[in-house]
């Protein structure tokens, strides 16, 4: 067998087992849901159903007084943030593997050949091009550019009215790396802040894609390519100017946004990512463990294991609360004083794997299900 076909079957086992996480369930039981009083409620404003991400980990987009998602069978949508009602719908000549990035003006989708399509804000198409290798990473769009970033460890910045190559980024490629999207996270429309494998995260320019800094927050341990994989796959997290981050079979730290300088780490392992708050960042594990660390030391704060093999999502840190969904479609509030649990609703029967998002007072909740909904918190 070639080292290439074992990569190939090792690059499918991961993928698996991060993207497709309803397969732990099957023979790791999930931990029970003792009883909550909630301390709060989540009035239901409105919900729409956008189709299904199937097994993949799509994000909603909210630029101005929309949010944008998409299918996995290729529907994109702009949908009204105040009502719920779509504004317009179109079909992708693809299907995706991604949510949509948009600034507001310029939205755009990659499908699963690796075709960058744009529309304006009519939902009119402006531009498609190939960039010529798959995409699992969602697009970033601002300062004018489209950030693409490829399997193949290429950042592609496009202008984002023609689609015109404006820059390219390589980054080496790794023996072995995590088959899975690498989020990114934009900056004041200048930066974008992302994790590399073995390991690694960095800043890139919008402007001409050039290497700000690049801090290694783990590294690569063990004698299998398995157990070496040490990859930075989730979108970092920023408040003030402290960027967190964390590295699947590695570490979760914190640094200074403006060097990458380190000002801690802590042994950790999560592809799940971080959600900060003013003093504190949380992070889940692979047995949905989840943790807060003090930002400005890395002291553990607190851990709270009443969800072990929930399949916890990413989470979002909002006011004193810590919020996150599971594979069962429900959504679990944390106090992040004390990792308490203090309210639980249910959104939907599918999983829920991508952050909840906080605009406009309401909370935005899209499962793999498809179904989009706005809440108000009471």
């Amino acid at each position: 067998m070639t080292k290439q076909l074992v990569s190939a079957l090792v690059l499918g086992a991961l993928t698996i087992a991060l993207i497709g996480c309803s397969g732990n369930s099957r023979v790791r039981k999930p931990a029970e849901l003792a009883p909550v009083s909630n301390q709060f409620e989540m009035r239901p404003i409105w919900e729409t159903n956008v189709g299904s991400s199937q097994t993949f980990n799509f994000h909603p987009a909210v630029a101005g007084d929309a949010v944008y998602a998409a299918s996995h069978s290729g529907n994109l949508s702009k949908i009204d943030l105040a009502t719920g009602k779509k504004v317009w719908e179109v079909a992708v000549p693809e299907r995706l593997a991604i949510g949509p990035g948009t600034d507001g003006r310029t939205t755009v989708a990659v499908g699963i050949k690796g075709t960058v399509y744009a529309f304006d804000d009519s939902g009119k198409s402006l531009w498609n091009i190939n960039i010529g290798s798959e995409v699992l990473s969602e697009p970033v769009v601002a300062g004018g550019v489209v950030v693409v970033r490829t399997l193949d460890n290429r950042f592609v910045g496009l202008d984002a009215q023609t689609g015109a190559r404006k820059w390219n980024y390589q980054r080496p490629q790794a023996a072995l790396s995590l088959r899975v999207g690498y989020g990114m996270l934009p900056i004041n429309n200048e930066v974008v802040v992302t994790g590399f494998s073995g390991g690694r995260f960095g800043m890139i320019a919008l402007a001409n894609g050039g290497l700000i800094w690049e801090t290694p927050i783990s590294f690569p341990k063990g004698f299998s390519e398995i157990e070496r994989l040490n990859d930075v796959t989730a979108k970092p997290s920023l408040e003030g100017e402290a960027v967190c981050a964390v590295s699947y079979q590695g570490r979760i730290g914190c640094g200074q946004v403006r060097t990458g300088n380190l000002l801690w780490y802590k042994d950790f392992s999560s592809y799940t990512g971080t959600a900060q708050s003013a003093e504190l960042v949380f992070s889940s594990n692979e047995k949905s463990h989840i943790s807060a660390f003090a930002t400005k030391d890395g002291t553990l704060v607190w851990e709270n294991t009443k969800l072990t093999f929930r399949n916890v999502g990413e989470s979002l840190a909002i006011g004193r609360v810590l919020l996150m969904g599971d594979a069962e479609g429900y959504v679990h509030a944390f106090s992040q004083s004390n990792g308490d649990n203090i309210a639980r609703f249910r959104h939907d029967s599918s999983p829920i794997t991508a952050a909840p998002i906080a605009v406009g007072g309401l909370i935005l909740i899209q499962s793999q299900g498809g179904k989009l909904a706005a809440y108000s918190p009471k």
